[in-house]
């Protein structure tokens, strides 16, 4: 009903009325948001003239004063607009909300089985991102890839904490350097030269929020959408999912006893911008990428104008001998960006990791990177950086080598005890984690999953593969955060699980 042509009565603007309850809202609140509904579900007609604000104060009991100020929101908020004749709807362009019903609102009832709920559109590059295994939490014993939390000196990252904002004047509470805070970069910088071999100076360090966000880096600096990158395969996911999300052809290239193989008829059919590499340690195989095919590749990357992403991501855990030093610091000039995080050596959830740039490179991104990076965690920064200049990192790494060394060694024995199935062992020079290869009959996934109801968290060697084979079948262990007196009762359990699967 209306009072006149295009004027809305009072008494139909509400279907109830306003309530005095402080869980309602204000009343300003109330009458906004149900005239807004009204305008987007067309209860209100575009062109209608709203009452007066003194005639509609009256006949809901409120304020003028409300409605007035109700009034001016919706105004400046493009619902409505004031002339001389009054307060009218705005001609909106947007579609309308589904229309209301009278009746009591009810939950969503859920999809019917076999009918999931519409999915709703995303980028396409997303369906070339596979997920792996169902993810379980790091308390799950033999997951690969998380460190001795239990172990880790609390109390001397306490310390490093509280220097850090101690010395911290009120400006660090601002944004930091876009490619990290200068004393970690410097910390880093020095850490890596005696540590990794790593030829750098303080301005090629970008700091990143862990690895994963430096390999992103890379792919975003320095590749363009169709171009190819070459990934090991078996190999990390997180490598093929940054290359999948910069919209690049990848290419997965097999691995043997010394590493990542690549033949001249690979740089002929399909030369890569990018090619991610973990030759320290390989991810997941734990194979060492040979000395000859580490100046090879450097050499054709450089002939190509190719770039090399190494990721050396758990090196400093070595445990026969000293750690292999970085391909990257092989040869000046190198071709090489070099990718290294805190998550293995430190915590996960520090999430801090880096990227030491080649010299050529680091003056001609440093402004893309100005703008695409935001300096931030800077008291973290800063406390790492002196948890490095304290001598406290160097220690607790010297303190985790022989935990670990300790634990690979105890896992190794409970296998050959306890794992009553065909296997063979792969890796366990290096890191945290031993890959156990098994025959094809036995289901790796099904083990994983198995595995995974009892609190166990291996994962599947398969699902580390984009072109599985039959030798791409297996566990990989972590030995990490798990005590090494579990180690025979796992095993144990894990090889009732694999009997089970077997096909």
């Amino acid at each position: 009903m209306t009072d006149a042509p295009g004027l809305v009565a009072a008494t139909t603007l509400l279907e109830a009325p306003l309530v005095k309850d402080r869980d309602a809202g204000s009343m300003q609140r109330q009458l906004h948001d149900r005239l807004k509904r009204a305008i987007l579900d067309g209860s209100l007609a575009p062109g209608s003239r709203l009452p007066g604000s003194r005639a509609l104060a009256e006949a809901l009991s409120i304020s003028r004063n409300t409605v007035t100020a109700t009034y001016e929101h919706l105004a400046a908020e493009g619902y409505v607009q004031p002339d001389r004749q009054g307060t009218r709807v705005t001609e909106l362009s947007s579609p309308a909300l589904p229309a209301r019903s009278d009746r009591p609102s009810r939950p969503a009832r859920p999809a019917r089985a076999g009918k999931p709920a519409a999915t709703p559109p995303t980028a396409q590059r997303l369906a070339h991102i596979v997920p792996g295994a169902s993810r379980a939490g790091q308390e799950a014993a033999l997951r690969p890839g998380v460190p001795a939390l239990s172990h880790f000196p609390m109390a001397a990252w306490r310390r490093s904490l509280d220097r850090a904002m101690r010395s911290a004047s009120p400006a660090t509470l601002g944004y930091g350097d876009p490619l990290g805070e200068p004393p970690l970069r410097a910390a880093i910088a020095r850490h890596l030269a005696i540590a990794r071999g790593v030829r750098c100076e303080p301005h090629q360090v970008v700091i990143a929020e862990g690895a994963q966000e430096a390999i992103t880096l890379c792919v975003r600096l320095l590749s363009n959408p169709g171009e190819i990158g070459w990934v090991e395969d078996p190999g990390y996911r997180g490598a093929k999912a940054a290359m999948h999300a910069g919209d690049l052809r990848i290419v997965p290239l097999r691995l043997d006893a010394e590493g990542l193989c690549v033949s001249e008829r690979d740089w002929q059919k399909h030369p890569p911008r990018l090619i991610y590499t973990t030759p320290s340690h390989q991810y997941p195989a734990g194979t060492v990428l040979s000395i000859a095919r580490r100046l090879a590749l450097i050499a054709q990357a450089r002939h190509h104008g190719a770039w090399i992403i190494e990721d050396d991501y758990d090196s400093e855990f070595r445990h026969n001998g000293e750690p292999i030093g970085a391909m990257q610091g092989l040869v000046p000039q190198a071709p090489v960006l070099y990718v290294g995080t805190f998550s293995k050596t430190m915590f996960p959830s520090l999430r801090l990791g880096f990227l030491v740039l080649p010299e050529q490179l680091a003056a001609a991104v440093r402004a893309p990177l100005e703008e695409m990076l935001r300096g931030g965690h800077r008291h973290e920064q800063l406390a790492m950086a002196d948890f490095i200049e304290s001598g406290q990192f160097s220690r607790h790494l010297g303190r985790m080598r022989r935990l670990y060394r300790d634990r690979q060694q105890a896992l190794r024995l409970a296998l050959g005890k306890h794992f009553k199935v065909p296997h063979e062992i792969d890796g366990g020079h290096c890191g945290l984690h031993l890959t156990v290869r098994l025959p094809e009959h036995f289901d790796d996934r099904r083990i994983a999953a198995d595995a995974l109801r009892h609190r166990i968290a291996p994962s599947p060697l398969s699902g580390f593969a984009m072109q599985p084979t039959p030798s791409d079948n297996g566990l990989v262990l972590g030995y990490g955060n798990t005590p090494a007196e579990l180690f025979e009762p796992l095993v144990k359990r894990l090889s009732q699980l694999a009997r089970a699967a077997a096909s």
